[in-house]
């Protein structure tokens, strides 16, 4: 709950910024350290990089049009693996972006990569794989997930 007004910002960034197509699934966000993301060492909690990752996730569903087609259908987005490797300390109110792209997928998961850069510089990056999940039947395919959104673009 604590990153309700970040959230809020991607959602209404999203809003303006250029639509995604399968095959480009990239999403890049400009964001600053804030005391809330800091730990006892006053550096960025490595907790708070996987979050600062659903907000970049979130920005891809609403330009891919896949936050819709979630709406709609009851779906819902599950992360089933992530991974990540810290190599330089972000302090506070320092500015960095973080980049997510969707690599490739297979008939279950999304394989994302997700990577934190200072300037020139990369602070941090990981993967993660995730699934889009219905309740009533389990995971849904990427490729019935990308149709879904086709079709909801045709409407």
């Amino acid at each position: 709950m604590n990153l309700i007004f970040r959230m809020l910002y991607v959602l209404i960034l999203s809003l303006f910024r250029e639509r995604l197509n399968p095959g480009n699934f990239v999403s890049k966000l400009g964001l600053r350290v804030l005391p809330n993301d800091l730990d006892i060492n006053f550096h960025m909690n490595n907790g708070r990089y996987l979050t600062i990752c659903d907000l970049n996730r979130v920005d891809l569903f609403a330009r891919s049009g896949l936050l819709k087609a979630m709406f709609k259908r009851g779906w819902i987005p599950v992360i089933a693996e992530h991974t990540m490797t810290y190599k330089k300390p972000l302090g506070m109110f320092e500015h960095f972006d973080v980049m997510l792209e969707v690599t490739h997928w297979d008939e279950k998961y999304f394989y994302m990569k997700h990577t934190f850069i200072k300037g020139e510089r990369i602070v941090a990056e990981g993967t993660s794989k995730g699934c889009v999940y219905a309740r009533e039947v389990g995971v849904i395919s990427p490729a019935d997930a990308i149709a879904a959104v086709e079709q909801d673009k045709l409407k």
